[in-house]
C-alpha cells in the first residue's frame, strides 16, 4: 500500500491534522476539538456517542457488512499541553500557553481517518469502537472514562492503542510484549520548623538543610535499594522555601514524581520514601506532611495481543522495520487504566528526528498520519475477519 492508496487522502490527513493543531486544548476543555470530530464523523455519516469522559470524549462505532462477531476498540488521545509554541509555522498554536507538543493532533487525525476509510469499507464481521479520550496528559481522561461504563457500554474483547514516537524512524515501529510505559504518582511534601535569623541559625531549626540532605538520600532509594534489574526513578522537580536573604524560612516544600513498572516495587519504594521522611523529621525536629498520589499505573501489553499488533505493522509495505526489543519508556500513559480492564496492546510509530516529546519545538510528522490510518484498518480487518 502506498500513501497515495489511503482513504482519506493525505493533503484531508494534514489539514484535519494541522486544524486541530491550531487550536489545542487543554484536559477536559477539548469542546472545539470535540465538536470538530463529530463533524467529520457526520460529514462521513459514522455513529457516535459525544459527552464521554468528562464532557468532551466521543465514541464512534461502525458495524461491519458482514454480521455479527466479535468487538475491539482503537483509541486516540485528544488534549494538548500547557506549553507556549516555539515553531514558526502557519499552522502553530493560535492559543497562548497551549500547544499539542505531544502528537495528539496527530493520533486524532489518524484515528478519524481510519473511521471514515472502515465506514467506506466495512469490510469484516463484528464492531469497532473508536475512542476519542480526552485528557491524557497527567489527568486521567481515560480512567474517568473507564469509570463512567467505557466498557460496559460500549463491549469489546480488546483495546488498541498508538502513540507517535521521536527518534524512531518514520517507516519503523515498536511493539512491547509487556511493559511499554511506567506508572506515574506525584508527592508533595512539607515540612515545617522555626524560622530565624540567617546569621543565626541555632536559635532555629534549618528546613532548607534538612530538605537537602533528603533529596540527596532519596536518590539512593533507586541507586542502592532498587535492583538493578528493576527500573524506577524518583525525581525531585520543585523545591520551594523562602523569599529573603536573611532569614532562614519556617517551610519547605517538595514536589516531584515516582515512576515503575512493578507495583510491588512502587509500595516498596513509596514506604521507604515515608520512612526516611520521619528519620529526617525526627533528626531535625521538624512536622512533616506527605501527600502522595498514584496518578498512573504502569501501561501493560498483552503478549498475545502485542503479537497480533506486531504481525500487522510487519506486513504493511510503509513499514519498513518492527522494533520487538526496545527498552520501554519511564514515561506514563493513561491508556493503562484501558489495559487494566481490558487485554490489548499499545505501539510506538516512528515519528523521524523531530524534537522530543513534550518540547516546545516539537511537531508531529505529517506524512506518518497515513502510516497510523494503514495501521488501524488492517489491525481491524485482521482481528475481525469474516
Amino acid at each position: 500500500m502506498t500513501t497515495s492508496s489511503v482513504y482519506p487522502d493525505p493533503t484531508t490527513l494534514t489539514d484535519w491534522r494541522r486544524d486541530f493543531h491550531r487550536h489545542p486544548e487543554i484536559a477536559f476543555e477539548e469542546h472545539r476539538t470535540s465538536a470538530r470530530i463529530v463533524e467529520i464523523l457526520d460529514e462521513h455519516d459514522i455513529d457516535y456517542v459525544a459527552g464521554l469522559g468528562g464532557g468532551t470524549g466521543v465514541v464512534a462505532t461502525i458495524n461491519g457488512r458482514h454480521g455479527a462477531g466479535r468487538s475491539i476498540g482503537l483509541r486516540a488521545d485528544i488534549d494538548a499541553l500547557p506549553i507556549d509554541e516555539l515553531n514558526d509555522v502557519d499552522y502553530r498554536s493560535t492559543t497562548p500557553g497551549r500547544m499539542h507538543a505531544c502528537g495528539h493532533d496527530g493520533h486524532t487525525t489518524m484515528l478519524l481517518g481510519a473511521a471514515c476509510a472502515l465506514a467506506r469499507d466495512p469490510d469484516f464481521a463484528g464492531t469497532v469502537h473508536l475512542i476519542f479520550q480526552p485528557a491524557e496528559e497527567s489527568e486521567g481522561g481515560g480512567r474517568v472514562m473507564v469509570e463512567e461504563g467505557l466498557f460496559e457500554r460500549f463491549p469489546m474483547e480488546a483495546v488498541y492503542g498508538l502513540h507517535n514516537w521521536p527518534g524512531l524512524a518514520v517507516g519503523e515501529a515498536a511493539v512491547h510484549d509487556g511493559a511499554v510505559m511506567a506508572s506515574f504518582d506525584v508527592f508533595t511534601l512539607r515540612l515545617t520548623g522555626r524560622g530565624c535569623h540567617a546569621a543565626m541559625p541555632h536559635l532555629g531549626t534549618d528546613v532548607v538543610l534538612a530538605a537537602c540532605q533528603l533529596v540527596n538520600q532519596l536518590q539512593g532509594l533507586v541507586s542502592r535499594e532498587t535492583p538493578p534489574h528493576e527500573s524506577a526513578v524518583l525525581s525531585v522537580t520543585q523545591f520551594h522555601a523562602g523569599d529573603a536573604y536573611n532569614v532562614l524560612p519556617e517551610t519547605v516544600e517538595l514536589r516531584g514524581t515516582v515512576r515503575t513498572f512493578d507495583a510491588d516495587l512502587k509500595a516498596r519504594l513509596e514506604q521507604r520514601f515515608r520512612d526516611a521522611i520521619d528519620a529526617t523529621a525526627g533528626f531535625h525536629g521538624l512536622k512533616a506532611e506527605f501527600d502522595y498520589q498514584t496518578r498512573y499505573p504502569a501501561t501493560i501489553n498483552s503478549p498475545v495481543h502485542a503479537a497480533r499488533c506486531a504481525e500487522v505493522l510487519e506486513a504493511l509495505p510503509a513499514i519498513d522495520r518492527v522494533h520487538r526489543d526496545l527498552a520501554p519508556s519511564m514515561g506514563s500513559e493513561d491508556f493503562a487504566f484501558m489495559l487494566e480492564q481490558c487485554p490489548g496492546a499499545y505501539v510506538w510509530l516512528g515519528n523521524g528526528d523531530s524534537a522530543a516529546l513534550h518540547n516546545p519545538a516539537y511537531d508531529f510528522n505529517d506524512a506518518i498520519a497515513p502510516f497510523g490510518v494503514a495501521y488501524w484498518q488492517a489491525l481491524t480487518r485482521q482481528l475481525l475477519s469474516a
